[in-house]
């Protein structure tokens, strides 16, 4: 927890004077797999997203440990066999959102988000299409995408491969408010 929160501190301070900044106040990320033999699905309610409005800048940081499986075993395996938490405790995604958004408007703005995913010790450039609603002063985000596990050096061992998907549907839906100084 004080990592995360010295972590939001530094992005906080690195980001320009004169932006606005938003952060989440709360951040739902889960992912869903679906095979013959079961579904898999967890959610993260930790993540705080950072969103600069003057530079169209956002970050996540995620903490692997942090999803909920409905099976403890699932999270078991989910941390030791395939994201090695231990070594890759977080999964982290910089990007630019590529479009001009008029955040003194209220208005839902369909968006695409180009930037660097790290997962498991693999960054990736990748581009997600989401949807950014801006409503009262506060922002909302949405994104649907999916993730090739292959893609991030996550092995599937041959004997569970019926098991687990090999492309997993992945959800974040944030609410963001401005960023006071306390």
């Amino acid at each position: 927890m004080k990592k995360t929160i010295l972590t939001v501190c530094v992005l906080v301070a690195s980001f320009s004077s004169y932006s606005q900044i938003y952060i989440a106040d709360t951040c739902k990320v889960s992912f869903f797999s679906e095979t013959p033999v079961e579904n898999i699905d967890a959610t993260n309610k930790a993540a705080k997203p950072i969103l600069n409005t003057a530079t169209n800048k956002i970050e996540v940081k995620i903490s692997n440990k942090n999803f909920v499986f409905p099976k403890p075993l699932m999270q078991e395996h989910f941390n030791e066999n395939y994201m090695e938490t231990e070594k890759f405790p977080y999964t982290t995604f910089k990007g630019t959102i590529n479009e001009k958004v008029d955040y003194t408007v209220d208005g839902v703005n369909n968006v695409t988000v180009t930037g660097k995913m790290d997962m498991h010790g693999v960054t990736k450039e990748i581009t997600i299409k989401g949807v950014l609603t801006v409503k009262g002063g506060n922002i909302n985000i949405f994104s649907k995408f999916m993730v090739h596990v292959a893609d991030y050096n996550i092995k599937i061992p041959t004997l569970v491969i019926k098991n687990i998907a090999e492309d997993v549907n992945v959800a974040i839906s944030a609410s963001l408010k401005p960023y006071k100084k306390k």
